[in-house]
């Protein structure tokens, strides 16, 4: 059965291009984006109408489901583009690849120089994080407790519905992209490295998105390639490559989106503004987030699309644009689980704790969360500015710390506050933060902080003039305000910065064209150098990033084993490595396929008890706030943490429980592990 679903699904892709082509103009990034909207616009409704008949787990349903509605995708966008002829998709290619090479023969010695150092860089850190994607298990914090703990759990039950699960993620997170990791998974067979597969592509069609817009603004080739080129070397967003984490697939849907509006400015075909409805309404069931992006969404919309000649046509597009919006809506967002939370927890996105922990609501007063909010926008400002990727190294960190001695005398003279004031954080904020947050958590790099951000501002203040520049520069100020005033400062929040490089990155398209900055014009040796410099360090902190990133190693490193060769266990409990040994008895004691009752916390890591090949079926009894329930009558085995059962529980604890040897000596740890405990109930 397995090569039948490998065959299945390469037909599916196939058919996917074959639409595809149809809808594109004739651009193979366009034809690629087109392709990935294609594909999730498919599997993501195919999952929640599965889910809808409890057949979650059924491959077979999966493909012929995913066969019918990439049918109605077929004939929907034939009827929207009448007329139109499949694009000649093998003659694209040729000529690009025709182009690429004249292209690279006309570029100045130097141009060549820069390109050929990106482009090996890229070579090199795409090869790598492809081996780790094929050949390393998933392991993120937020995979171990929620996304993939829940994905597993979906196939056991056979449904996505809400069943109440020990992390609040379970229940509350849009179910959007695990339908899309469910089919991966079921259609390869169980493969268990398939959860990758959308965050993987979601890299490439980034930087294809990217490759594009800059083609829409600028028109030319050498600019666009440059930015693609940069933007995957951000070093947060590089790192996601690997993982199963989601803001690198929130960044893939906002550069669609925003490669659709620009190709509708471009163009002025409808078929554009159809498009970004139907992205629109997946981005916003992808993920909650995308509500803080929404006012810089609107800038470009005003850009690119209600800025008409006059009102007569810009009703037209309004009407179109809202009604595409409108029913992607109902089909992509309002069926991924924000009205089953209001009707749970009375929110849309989750429990009043969890609001409580990261929201607005943390800071207090109106004023108070005034001035938090403003020492959010200077503390994330202050991330920014930092060698990552290069600082993983003690050369590198020494580096880094030399030159932000003039920033922190600077902040010690106006006396903001920052480490000081904590009420508006959720860890606090600090000069120097540790290792763990900055090694898997990195921000832009040098690209951020030494060229972009200094651009973006002189275009926000017309000292550079770029009309389309100055919408890109508001975007952008308006996202970084709004992750700085929604929530409390959070290290971890590097990964929220990913899609605000979108509207960042494009800003180096100045470099092409701005006759001031232009590094295409002779002499100009200082400027170029300046630019050769910080080039040649973005690409070295994206392979010591990708290297020396202890989350997935690709070599050893800092004493530890390489990912590639770790034991499976230790590999998932990197982050707590407390638990390691405690896990590893219970992997040794309870056979792969038991029936397993979970009395843990929201924090403890569940996926790991699955087993290597995700047989173990595990049910919760210590659902999130709803306190303890009985064993079920299937269990054949309890795992416990020890605060939640002991002597004034529903279920005491027993003498002949098998202590499972957590590490409670263990410090310095982000998060201190649970007591584990085993008892064999049958």
């Amino acid at each position: 059965m397995v090569i039948f679903y490998w065959i299945a699904f390469l037909v599916f892709i196939i058919g996917i291009g074959g639409v595809a082509k149809r809808i594109a103009s004739p651009s193979l990034s366009e034809w690629l984006i087109i392709c990935f909207t294609l594909f999730t616009g498919t599997v993501v409704p195919t999952g929640f109408l599965l889910s809808a008949l409890d057949l979650t787990a059924s491959t077979l349903s999966w493909i012929l489901v995913n066969f019918a509605l990439l049918g109605i995708h077929y004939l929907l966008w034939t009827r929207l583009s009448p007329g139109r002829r499949a694009i000649p998709l093998a003659a694209i290619l040729s000529n690009r690849v025709r182009t690429f090479k004249v292209w690279y023969l006309e570029l100045s010695t130097y141009l060549k120089f820069l390109f050929l150092v990106m482009i090996s860089t890229f070579i090199v850190v795409a090869i790598t994080n492809l081996i780790l994607v094929l050949f390393t298990v998933p392991n993120e914090w937020d995979s171990m407790t929620g996304h993939l703990n829940r994905a597993v759990r979906y196939i056991q039950r056979g449904t996505m519905a809400h069943f109440g699960g020990t992390n609040w993620n379970m229940d509350t997170y849009p179910k959007s992209v695990t339908a899309i990791q469910i089919y991966t998974y079921l259609i390869s067979g169980k493969i268990e490295n398939a959860f990758k597969f959308i965050h993987h592509i979601a890299y490439y069609i980034t930087l294809a998105s990217v490759f594009g817009i800059a083609q829409r603004i600028g028109r030319n080739l050498s600019a666009s390639l440059f930015c693609a080129l940069a933007y995957g070397f951000f070093l947060d967003f590089l790192m996601q490559a690997v993982t199963t984490e989601t803001d690198s697939v929130l960044a893939a849907y906002l550069s669609c989106l925003l490669y659709f509006l620009f190709s509708f400015y471009a163009t002025k075909e409808n078929k554009y503004l159809y498009l970004s409805g139907m992205v629109f309404g997946l981005v916003l069931g992808h993920k909650v987030t995308f509500v803080l992006l929404m006012p810089s969404v609107f800038v470009i919309m005003l850009y690119t699309v209600f800025l008409a000649p006059s009102f007569a046509v810009f009703f037209q597009r309004f009407l179109k644009l809202s009604i595409s919006i409108g029913l992607a809506l109902m089909v992509y967002t309002l069926p991924t689980g924000y009205i089953k939370n209001i009707q749970v927890f009375g929110h849309p996105i989750g429990p009043p704790t969890a609001l409580k922990h990261q929201s607005v609501e943390r800071a207090g007063t109106i004023r108070n969360w005034a001035e938090q909010g403003s020492r959010n926008v200077v503390r994330y400002g202050y991330d920014f500015f930092n060698l990552d990727g290069i600082r993983n190294a003690q050369w590198g960190y020494d580096l880094n710390t030399v030159i932000r001695k003039p920033i922190v005398f600077l902040e010690d003279k106006l006396q903001m506050g920052l480490d000081e004031e904590t009420s508006f954080t959720i860890i606090p904020f600090s000069f120097q933060r540790r290792f763990d947050f900055y090694n898997a958590n990195p921000y832009w790099g040098i690209f951020g902080f030494a060229l972009i951000l200094p651009l973006i501002v002189l275009v926000f203040f017309r000292v550079l003039n770029s009309r389309v520049h100055w919408f890109l520069a508001a975007a952008f100020f308006l996202h970084f305000a709004a992750i700085s005033y929604s929530a409390a400062y959070d290290p971890f929040k590097g990964r929220y910065f990913i899609e605000t490089g979108l509207f960042g990155v494009l800003f180096l398209l100045l470099l092409f064209s701005n006759h001031r900055l232009s590094i295409i014009k002779p002499r100009r040796q200082l400027w170029k150098a300046y630019i050769g410099m910080v080039v040649v360090l973005a690409c070295v902190s994206a392979v010591m990033s990708v290297y020396l990133n202890v989350r997935c190693l690709p070599i050893s490193a800092y004493g530890h084993e390489s990912a590639l060769t770790m034991d499976r266990i230790a590999y998932q409990t990197f982050a707590r490595p407390d638990v390691t040994k405690a896990y590893q008895k219970f992997d040794s004691l309870v056979p792969q396929d038991a029936v397993v009752a979970l009395a843990t916390i929201n924090d403890d890591f569940e996926y790991p008890l699955y087993g290597k090949n995700l047989t173990r079926k595990l049910i919760t009894i210590n659902p999130f706030e709803q306190g303890l329930q009985p064993i079920p009558e299937e269990a054949e085995y309890l795992f416990y943490d020890r605060s939640v059962i002991n002597d004034t529980t529903k279920i005491k604890a027993l003498p002949t429980d098998i202590r499972l040897g957590t590490d409670t000596t263990m410090v310095n740890l982000i998060v201190k592990g649970e007591d584990h405990y085993l008892r064999k109930l049958k």
